[in-house]
């Protein structure tokens, strides 16, 4: 191991820490970025900041160059209640770094900020480098990544850093969440009186865990369909309820677009359907592209990837890949290896030196 990579790693762990002992819950990330522009101003990198979102371009940076985006975020969920540990104190005990956003997404972040540390004063580059730590990613925010894209030079492609065993997440589903109502008519429970808005709601519900869309994709499988919140207004056990709202969330693989599967509930359900929002669109990267094909060649796997990221707002290609386990997010007493920070971005940088450098 070189004394520049040791050096990279062990800065990367200490910044860690200090994330996780500065809370940055979604929209209330200030502290957090606040931090990250100054570790970045200590180490001679030049650093800018829009909303909470922290940025920076390498030195070099050449307009006629194509260039990469190196992203990740820094603000958390909120600790559930099986947490056995204080989940901002940076505790370190058999090679595990516990704490919260430790392993969603803390160790990404400061993996991804070591690699860009690596690359910043390089001139034998063909791509410019150009780091992201963005906010809001764990709520979908419009102010995040969303917000910072127009300000970013012109992005050829990127790696998102999220936790994926350091393996390549090169497709993502796409999440449309829809609010549903179903309409009746009022009536007493006693009387033959009234249409059950619910019991017409129950209807769809039957028809949406039955139906198959029939393109499944090779790597993002079928689309999912699952309602998980319903509701009527009635507080009474005695009155028909005229108006039953519940929510489908639609994970959608790159096979259909988003009004393709609105066209098709439309057709089949009487409920009244309104999407929430349809930015976050399913996504992938080519196989051929050489990101994947330098990876395969270092022996990571390639996979489709259920869950979304501030990858779906991105219009380019993004691969998705970071030290961590999706697993342990969001979970009590997260934690990362520090193997896991250490190994992620000595093959970060073994990936990139083998893409963007002439």
């Amino acid at each position: 191991m070189s004394d520049q990579l040791h050096i990279l790693q062990q800065d990367a762990i200490g910044l860690l820490k200090k994330l996780i002992a500065t809370p940055s819950f979604s929209k209330e990330e200030d502290n957090t970025a606040a931090l990250l522009e100054d570790f970045l101003e200590k180490r001679g990198i030049i650093t800018h900041v829009f909303l909470k979102n922290v940025w920076a371009k390498n030195k070099y940076f050449d307009e006629s160059k194509p260039s990469v985006l190196l992203n990740s975020h820094h603000d958390t969920v909120k600790p559930n209640k099986g947490y056995t540990l204080d989940p901002f104190s940076p505790i370190v005990k058999d090679d595990k770094l516990f704490g919260l956003g430790s392993n969603d997404a803390g160790g990404c972040l400061v993996s991804l900020m070591a690699v860009f540390r690596h690359f910043y004063n390089r001139q034998d580059l063909k791509y410019n480098v150009v780091l992201a730590a963005t906010a809001e990613e764990e709520i979908s925010g419009h102010n995040g990544i969303e917000a910072l894209l127009p300000r970013l030079p012109k992005m050829d492609f990127g790696i998102v850093g999220e936790p994926t065993q350091m393996h390549m997440a090169v497709a993502e589903k796409g999440l449309m969440v829809l609010d549903a109502l179903a309409i009746g008519k009022a009536g007493h429970a006693a009387r033959e009186e009234g249409e059950s808005a619910l019991y017409k709601a129950i209807k769809d519900i039957e028809w949406i865990i039955q139906h198959r869309f029939e393109k499944v994709s090779p790597l993002l499988g079928p689309v999912k369909m699952s309602v998980t919140v319903i509701e009527t207004e009635n507080k009474q056990h005695n009155v028909v309820p005229a108006q039953c709202k519940y929510v489908i969330d639609c994970r959608v693989n790159e096979l259909y677009t988003f009004e393709e599967i609105l066209e098709v509930l439309n057709t089949h359900l009487k409920s009244e359907l309104k999407p929430r929002s349809t930015r976050l669109r399913s996504s992938s990267i080519p196989l051929e592209h050489p990101l994947i094909q330098t990876g395969i060649a270092m022996g990571r796997e390639y996979y489709g990837s259920p869950t979304t990221s501030d990858k779906a707002l991105m219009n380019f290609s993004t691969l998705k890949m970071g030290p961590g386990d999706s697993a342990r997010s969001h979970t009590a007493d997260e934690f990362i290896y520090l193997k896991e920070i250490e190994d992620g971005i000595a093959m970060y940088i073994e990936l990139l030196e083998k893409v963007i450098v002439n």
